[in-house]
């Protein structure tokens, strides 16, 4: 279980940095539509490759769902943060964005966990 809270964090900072540089070409407040593409892909992508993690770490079967609650948590207890302070975590885009950043990374921990119902 350690392993799937350290692919958590680990997937979080790579998220956060990847955003910090090129989330100013994803997040527009003006562009509702891109928005929701964005919600749905992102929705989809993680119920499909996030169930996968627990597995390629070894985890039983029994234990996957706890797995995944381990992998989302490092979004779940940081993220408020990083939307508290978005524009010092995220200088290159508008403050505007925030909530849409916020509500982003509260889809994808849907998809997770919709992913994690799926597989059982």
């Amino acid at each position: 279980m350690k392993h799937a809270l350290f692919y958590g964090l680990l997937l979080w900072i790579i998220g956060t940095i990847a955003i910090r540089l090129a989330g100013q070409a994803i997040l527009h407040p003006a562009r509702p539509h891109s928005i929701v593409i964005l919600y749905v892909v992102s929705f989809v992508l993680m119920a499909l490759l996030i169930p996968r993690i627990p597995r390629s770490i070894k985890v039983d079967k029994d234990s996957r769902f706890a797995a995944i609650s381990l992998l989302i948590l490092p979004t779940l207890l940081l993220d408020p943060f990083s939307c508290l302070f978005f524009s010092i975590t995220f200088p290159n885009i508008a403050p505007a964005a925030a909530g849409l950043f916020g509500g982003w990374m509260l889809i994808c921990c849907a998809g997770a966990v919709t992913g994690a119902f799926l597989q059982r």
